[in-house]
């Protein structure tokens, strides 16, 4: 018992190193055991200053929408430049770049907001049905907008995938056998996955954003072009996705459904 509470504490530190201290425990208490034989970690960090950073003294409180029907007061970001966003069928895109670094790597959080202040399991939908969905649909032209405000949030989220990933079809590594092509042994036949955690956390604010996340595993629709300004009023629940762009990897993705439940 005592070797177990000690390799939690190795791997939950490693993952606090990893993400700069954003993740201080991907495995939770009592998670690893006796018939413990291997535990697979990784981990994700990502901070990311805006090409053009919101000016504080800007930022105002606002009522956010939630889908209940109550609202909420957030700190909402502004701006009056330019921004690359595209209004679709139901719902508009926003892309935001990041600073780019030494490489070649072009980083950029993607807003995908429902018109409809209800309407985020409708996009919700459309998005984990409709293949590409999300390359499908990303702003490449910078426009004039009118009323623009982007909320500040935080969030911070953690689960055991184990039951999400064999409703999906995968099941092969929760089965005796699953492992061999990982493990080189004998033992390798006799191994199964148990249980996978999953945390992740981001912050958005007018600096630009810090996430990380650690996991241990025990049609194309054309824009509506418009040369009036475009409004991008975030003040009820949306998508978001980090992207890099040159190689089109999502890095995080995930909703926001009220900025201050962090």
């Amino acid at each position: 018992m005592v070797k177990a509470v000690e390799v939690t504490n190795v791997v939950n530190s490693w993952a606090e190193k990893e993400t700069n201290g954003l993740i201080k425990e991907v495995l939770p208490s009592g998670s690893v055991g006796s018939s413990t034989r291997l535990i697979f970690t990784n981990a994700l960090y990502f901070k990311g200053a805006w090409n053009e950073k919101f000016e504080a003294s800007k930022t105002k409180d606002h009522d956010f929408y939630l889908l209940n029907g109550t609202s909420v007061q957030v700190p909402f970001m502004t701006s009056k430049k330019k921004q690359l966003v595209s209004a679709f069928d139901s719902f508009k895109v926003l892309g935001i770049p990041y600073k780019q670094g030494e490489d070649k790597r072009r980083f950029t959080m993607y807003f995908f907001l429902p018109d409809a202040k209800d309407g985020l399991p409708a996009l919700m939908e459309k998005v984990s049905s409709e293949s590409g969905f999300l390359d499908h649909h990303l702003p490449y032209q910078e426009v004039e907008v009118g009323d623009f405000q982007i909320p500040k949030f935080k969030i911070s989220f953690g689960f055991e995938a184990s039951k999400v990933l064999k409703g999906l079809g995968l099941v092969l590594p929760f089965s005796g056998g699953g492992l061999t092509e990982m493990v080189d042994s004998p033992v390798g036949h006799n191994l199964y996955v148990s249980s996978i955690f999953h945390k992740s956390f981001i912050e958005v604010n007018e600096e630009g954003t810090e996430a990380a996340a650690a996991s241990a595993a025990v049609i194309q629709q054309r824009a509506l072009m418009s040369m009036d300004k475009i409004n991008f009023v975030a003040d009820h629940p949306f998508l978001f996705v980090i992207r890099e762009d040159m190689t089109s990897v999502v890095l995080f993705i995930g909703h926001v459904l009220n900025p201050l439940a962090g």
